[in-house]
C-alpha cells in the first residue's frame, strides 16, 4: 500500500521474514533486493555504534560513490528513510509511476551530499504526508514526530556486489562485505543476527524484505 502511495508498480513488496532459519527463508519471495531491520536502541547497542564509528574513522572502509546515502534529521522519519534506502539503491529495478512523488525525490536528489538530501526530506511534502498517513494505518499506533522512539529502522542493500549497511543516525553507510543476488537475503539475515547477539536479552526485532512480487 505504502508503495503505491508513493507511485511504485507493484512488481516488488514488503514481505515479512518470519525467521532466521533457513526452512523460514525459504519461503520468502526471491529474488530480495533490500531488508529492513527494525531494532532496539539499547545502551550496549549505542556502545557498539561508537566504536564502529571509531573504528571505521581510523581504518577506513571502502564505499562505492554510487551508493544512495541520506542522513535523518526528522525525528521517527527512520522508516520512511529505511524505505527511501531500499527503493534508492534499486531504483533501476523498480517501475515508478510518471507523476512518483518518490521518483521525483530521487531524481531532484540524485546529486546532493547525505545531509542534503535529509534538508531536502523536510521540505519535501509528498512523502512526510505518506509516511504519516500509512503509519496511522499500521497496527500499531505510530510515535508522535516529537515522542521518544527506542525502536530504529535501517536498511541492507546489494550495491555493486557488496552489502551496505544504511543508518541515517550514523554518519557513512556501513560495508559488510561481499554479496550476491543469490546469496543477498542470507547474507543480510548473518548482519541482522549480528544486532541479536549483540542484544541477547532483547526481543524486539523484526525484519522485512523487499521482494519479487
Amino acid at each position: 500500500q505504502f508503495l503505491k502511495q508513493l507511485g511504485i508498480h507493484p512488481d516488488w513488496q514488503f514481505v515479512d521474514v518470519y525467521g532466521m532459519e533457513p526452512e523460514l527463508l525459504s519461503m520468502v519471495p526471491r529474488p530480495v533486493c533490500a531488508v529492513l531491520l527494525l531494532f532496539p536502541i539499547t545502551e550496549k547497542y549505542e556502545m557498539f555504534r561508537t566504536e564502529e564509528e571509531e573504528r571505521i574513522k581510523a581504518k577506513g572502509q571502502d564505499v562505492k560513490s554510487s551508493v544512495y546515502f541520506m542522513k535523518q534529521t526528522i525525528n521517527n522519519a527512520c522508516g520512511t528513510i529505511g524505505l527511501i534506502h531500499a527503493i534508492a539503491n534499486n531504483r533501476d529495478k523498480m517501475n515508478f509511476e510518471t507523476n512518483s512523488s518518490l521518483k521525483k525525490f530521487l531524481e531532484d536528489s540524485l546529486s546532493m551530499t547525505p545531509e542534503e538530501r535529509a534538508k531536502y526530506l523536510e521540505t519535501y511534502e509528498a512523502i512526510r504526508v505518506t509516511h504519516e498517513s500509512s503509519a496511522h494505518e499500521g497496527q500499531t499506533e505510530a510515535p508522535s514526530i516529537d515522542e521518544k522512539v527506542d525502536l530504529h529502522f535501517i536498511a541492507l542493500v546489494n550495491v555493486g556486489g557488496h552489502l551496505y549497511e544504511l543508518d541515517g543516525r550514523k554518519p557513512f553507510p556501513i560495508n559488510h562485505g561481499e554479496t550476491s543476488d543469490d546469496s543477498f537475503l542470507e547474507d543480510a539475515i548473518e548482519v541482522c543476527k549480528k544486532f541479536m547477539e549483540r542484544d541477547p536479552e532483547e526481543l524486539r526485532f523484526n525484519a522485512i524484505a523487499l521482494s519479487a512480487a
